[in-house]
């Protein structure tokens, strides 16, 4: 009998590159086109018919339990892995939370970082797992993937080049492929977290280097190039992502609401320009004259006064906005900074 992964999202992170943002919401809460990247990883994993997802929390986890609670909203249980000391890393993160990923018959374990988008098929990616791996590391090709830890597979999926260490691919395999990257999805057999030692550890460097050692079990699959992954760990390339949905050309069809518009409740004055692609949400105030777009998201309870410019930029829910702003992301609230 196949029965159904669980799965894990990997929340629990400092979020040190996002800078000051990072003090206000972790980055799992990060919030694009109205739905927080946690929310994003929830709803890819529900769509693929995952119905019970474990949590792990950290840097200002409680933001990300009120988000999600429970997960009964969503038709499907959630639990929480707590990390109070200090953060495990991705192995030790895994390791702690064992006993609420292992359903005790050998069923995978499907991982994903909190900080991606993405609608890699899932399915394909299990179904290729269960045929005889210990572990799948999701990658795609990428000109940055020496920068990101380059990888190569050899024509049966065996990862032969981790991390820039090398070793012989099976004789008669053919030639390795091009360098890829790491996406932070993978799909594991429980037994592979026996190979973490306890502490603060990274999976990749532990379990997945000794299944490299010994030359089985640790396979990639490749994303193709039509399916959308994005990750968002600094300002920029969260502005980046929020743009490329804006955009209209990804096809999410696990999201709660359009990727774009101007929701009802907001405000939205006659005088007002508004310059597609946008995102206006729930409650927001756009005075007369002000110049929306393109390429923005307005947040929820945001008041843009008269005649301010909004171009490529990210505006936090309950921000007052009383100046120009581009290529920017703005995230504290008036009563907590002052005016813009």
């Amino acid at each position: 009998m196949t029965t159904t992964p669980r799965a894990m999202i990997l929340a629990a992170g400092l979020g040190s590159r996002l800078g000051p943002l990072s003090d206000l919401r972790p980055k799992p809460m990060l919030p694009v086109c109205g739905t927080s990247l946690v929310r994003w990883s929830v709803l890819w994993l529900r769509h693929h018919g995952i119905r019970e997802i474990v949590i792990n929390l950290h840097h200002l986890g409680e933001q990300i339990e009120a988000d999600l609670g429970d997960g009964t909203a969503l038709g499907i249980a959630i639990a929480y892995s707590r990390e109070h000391e200090q953060l495990l890393g991705t192995g030790g993160g895994l390791r702690l939370a064992r006993s609420l990923l292992d359903d005790g018959h050998g069923t995978p374990i499907v991982v994903v970082n909190g900080k991606l988008v993405t609608n890699i098929d899932l399915h394909r990616i299990v179904s290729r797992h269960r045929q005889g791996a210990a572990a799948t590391m999701v990658l795609r090709a990428d000109p940055d993937a020496e920068r990101w830890g380059r990888l190569r597979v050899d024509p049966s999926s065996r990862i032969v080049e981790l991390l820039g260490q090398s070793r012989a691919a099976l004789p008669d395999a053919g030639p390795s492929s091009a360098p890829l990257m790491f996406t932070g999805i993978h799909v594991l057999q429980p037994e592979v977290l026996d190979r973490v030692p306890p502490g603060v550890q990274c999976i990749v460097r532990t379990a997945y280097r000794s299944l490299f050692d010994e030359g089985d079990g640790l396979f990639g699959e490749q994303a193709s190039a039509t399916e959308y992954w994005w990750e968002h760990s600094t300002p920029e390339r969260y502005l980046q992502g929020v743009c490329n949905l804006l955009g209209g050309t990804v096809s999410l069809p696990f999201a709660e609401r359009p990727l774009s518009g101007i929701d009802a409740s907001a405000r939205v004055h006659g005088a007002a320009e508004i310059h597609e692609p946008v995102w206006i949400g729930p409650r927001a105030h756009i005075e007369a004259n002000a110049r929306i777009g393109p390429h923005v998201q307005v947040g929820a309870g945001v008041h843009v006064d008269r005649g301010v410019a909004l171009e490529r930029c990210v505006v936090w829910d309950d921000v007052d906005v009383h100046h120009d702003v581009k290529d920017e992301v703005l995230g504290v609230p008036t009563a907590a900074r002052g005016s813009l």
